[in-house]
Formats: structure tokens, sequence, C-alpha cells
């Protein structure tokens, strides 16, 4: 299924940007993409940290294929790190989670399109295809709601919040949503526990919240994995 946005010129893909954490399904990926468009600029990173590093004067991605589930990301918070980076690069995501409100969520954040990542090569070669002709390619199956619902939007708003995290941040948030207490979390980042409650009192203003409670439950709504979703009006309280 392919979707004609905005009327759009052909997209020029030369290079090539594939984040993905699974070594052999990137370097598959990125076989693939360099006999499909003959491209010998086809850069692999295995993180987004990785990823956003191979971005550079020598290095300008036209097509980005970024895997959702990155270990140093959580929910949409990774795809909007990509496009505040590369605002006019489409970024086509692929994902074992292909749920219509994750594909949803991302396409109302701007993504070119979505895969599932047991996707067979005919249907990656049509959603190839369709992003170089400037249209947007959506998964056989997936039924788009006629507008974004309101928690496509609470769930981008929490994936902005998340995105603004530190590295060691996000580290720390994601242990607290593990339940770990803070003197766990001290040892397992060999910090100082006084440190690791300095950094979550900063991640909890950063993310609007008071405890580390109400941070676990903002960042498990916003996850994307099929784990529970805030009520629309227990999000606005927690974002207001």
């Amino acid at each position: 299924m392919s979707k004609k946005s905005d009327p759009q010129e052909q997209v020029v893909i030369r290079s090539i940007l594939v984040i993905d954490d699974h070594p052999l399904y990137c370097d598959a990926l990125a076989s693939t993409l360099e006999k499909l468009f003959r491209s010998k600029s086809v850069r692999k990173a295995t993180s987004l940290k990785e990823g956003l590093r191979l971005v550079g004067a020598r290095f300008q991605p036209d097509l980005v294929m970024l895997d959702l589930k990155l270990p140093d990301v959580t929910g949409l918070s990774g795809f909007l790190k990509v496009k505040d980076r590369l605002p006019d690069v489409p970024v086509l995501v692929i994902s074992a989670e292909s749920s219509d409100e994750t594909i949803g969520a991302l396409l109302t954040a701007g993504a070119a399109g979505f895969i599932p990542k047991d996707a067979s090569h005919r249907v990656l070669q049509h959603a190839l295809t369709e992003i170089r002709e400037g249209r947007r390619f959506l998964p056989p199956g997936y039924i788009p709601s006629k507008r974004p619902t309101r928690t496509d939007l609470t769930v981008q708003q929490i994936a902005h919040k998340i995105a603004d995290l530190t590295p060691q941040q996000n580290r720390i948030m994601k242990l607290i949503c593990a339940g770990k207490p803070n003197k766990q979390i001290a040892y397992e980042l060999s910090l100082a526990e006084a440190t690791v409650k300095a950094h979550i009192t900063a991640l909890l203003r950063r993310l609007g919240v008071n405890n580390r409670t109400q941070a676990a439950v903002l960042v498990r709504s916003a996850s994307l994995d099929g784990g529970p979703y805030l009520s629309d009006s227990d999000a606005r309280a927690l974002l207001s």
C-alpha cells in the first residue's frame, strides 16, 4: 500500500544510512540496498548514537532506514532525534512491532513509511520504489485512522520529552522502568549513589513529573511495545 502525500518530485537516493542493532539483519539490508540502488554509499550503525555520529560534512544520507527498537532509545524518541538532525531526509522505519497504533504514531510524526521486520524482499523493494517516487509506503493490512488521534499526539509529546534526556539519563530511566532502586542503578552504571540521585532529579524535571513512579508510567506509555497506554486524560495531566 502506498500513499501520495503532497505532490513531490522523485527522491534521488545516492547514499543511505541503516541503523539496526542486529548485525546480520543490518548487513543483509545494506547488501540489498546496494543492489537495488547500485549505491556504494551505504553506511551501517548498530545504535542511534553511532548512526548520528556518521552524519556530517562527509556523509549526508538521502534515506535513513531506522530500526524502531534500539538499545539507546525508547519509543519514538530515536525517530524524533533522527528527524531533528535530518529534517528533510525520508526515514523508513523497520520494526517487529507493527500494530496500527505504532504505525499511525510514526506517520503522524513524519515517517516516510513503515516495514515490518518479517517483510519479504518484494515488499522492501516496493517500499523503496514508492519512497523514491515521493510517496509514503504503508504495509499491507494497515488500516489508517481518518485523522491523527489524541493518543497519537500524546505519544509524540511524551517521545519529545524522552528525546531530550541525555544518554546517561536515558540509561538510568530504563533501569527505573525495570524497577531497580538507586543503589542498584549506581552499582550497574558504576556511579556514586549521589550522582544517580542528581541524574534522577534532572530527568524528572525534563519529563515534567514529580517522582520515579510517574516517570516510569510516562515512559512505558510511549514505549510502543504493546504495553499499557495512559488514558488521554491521565497523559494530559502528566504533560500539563
